[in-house]
């Protein structure tokens, strides 16, 4: 049921170059305040990533669909959001996949009716339940191997063929108030950030003319999203990204952060709580510029006492930043057993009256203990 361990420890292995640049600091203690914050409240969205019909894609896009684990009808994947909502008050929820299964391998053709509706049984799943469910294509910006748009080879799928994907799926999910959409995993090593601003107009474009006229629509940079890069590497150029309006109304930027020595997500144990290089820069940028972003991966080792310090820093600095800060989807449940390092699949015990769930240590801390009751109000 895990995740292949190949994909596990690919998944951000181009962040380790970062290292050597950006060697870890002294974790800074989490300010009280900020001179930045304007809030001491509570984000509005709160949950866990579902994983499990990404499996088997790489970072460099390819995605092998035979790896693919139907977290909904052979997982537990719902019943786990139902225990994050009913029992913990978490809210939100990101859901990835892979383009490849989406349309059975071929780039630019419809949704596959097989795969896009065991996938579908996954979203309203969530639908039923959550206050945001994040349909998040898990592709790096690129689809078996080439980026979209600017590939140096020139073969790279077109702006056509991605935004094909996203139109079908707003089409699909028009009227499903919640599903909100994450138009692309982690992008990175993109030649040229602002032909990907146009790419990434180009996808809020297509799901907006679809009727998805109110859903929210998450925008990634690129360096696999990082929020420590975005404010300088990503941001000027997808502040450029609106509706078809000319508005920004229901569109977030998406970042990952994590908390590891080389910010992959690779390591149980925590060093930084990402404040000072990642977190308050950001939020400086967010308010100057009058927009929002959702934090929709982060995480750790799940009884790690490095990370249980950490990653509540980390969380209490983003609701105390909760005008720029609209939310966390934490990494991650669904098709990962409770071996995978940086585990929140909770521990299920069946009894007399049915399945029991126990969550992690790390997310009962950090995650629930911090974002339980979530509003889902923006």
């Amino acid at each position: 049921m895990c995740m292949p361990f190949s994909t596990v420890l690919f998944k951000h292995c181009f962040l380790w170059i970062l290292t050597a640049m950006c060697p870890p600091t002294t974790p800074a203690p989490a300010p009280m305040s900020t001179s930045t914050s304007t809030t001491s409240g509570q984000v509005a969205f709160a949950g866990v990533n579902i994983a499990g019909f990404d499996f088997g894609c790489q970072i460099d896009g390819t995605c092998d669909i035979t790896q693919t684990f139907d977290v909904a009808s052979t997982g537990d994947g719902i019943q786990q959001m139902q225990h994050f909502v009913q029992d913990d008050g978490l809210n939100a929820f990101r859901l990835p996949v892979a383009w490849q299964y989406l349309v059975n391998n071929q780039l630019g053709g419809p949704l596959d009716a097989t795969n896009a509706a065991a996938y579908d049984k996954l979203v309203m799943g969530c639908a039923g339940v959550a206050k945001m469910c994040i349909i998040d294509i898990h592709n790096y910006a690129r689809y078996n191997g080439m980026i979209i748009a600017q590939d140096p080879s020139g073969q790279g799928p077109t702006d056509a063929q991605y935004t094909s994907l996203l139109s079908q799926l707003a089409t699909k999910y028009a009227n499903v108030s919640n599903v909100a959409f994450d138009i692309m995993n982690e992008p990175h090593d993109i030649p040229d950030i602002n032909r990907w601003a146009q790419s990434s107009q180009a996808a809020v474009t297509a799901i907006r003319n679809a009727g998805a006229t109110t859903q929210q629509i998450l925008i990634p940079g690129t360096n696999f999203t990082s929020a420590q890069t975005f404010a300088t590497l990503s941001g000027p150029a997808l502040l450029n990204v609106t509706n078809p309006d000319g508005s920004t109304t229901n569109l977030m930027f998406n970042v990952h952060r994590y908390l590891d020595s080389d910010g992959s997500g690779t390591h149980a144990n925590c060093v930084d709580n990402n404040i000072n290089d990642s977190f308050m820069p950001l939020a400086n940028f967010l308010r100057t510029n009058n927009r929002v972003a959702m934090l929709t991966e982060t995480g750790g080792g799940p009884t790690d006492a490095s990370c249980m310090q950490l990653l509540c820093e980390q969380n209490d600095f983003i609701n105390q930043n909760s005008d720029v800060f609209k939310g966390v989807v934490s990494w991650a449940a669904g098709g990962f057993d409770t071996t995978y390092v940086i585990t929140e699949r909770p521990a299920e015990t069946q009894g007399a009256n049915g399945t029991t769930f126990t969550d992690q240590p790390l997310v009962t801390q950090c995650i629930v203990g911090k974002f339980r009751g979530a509003s889902g109000i923006l």
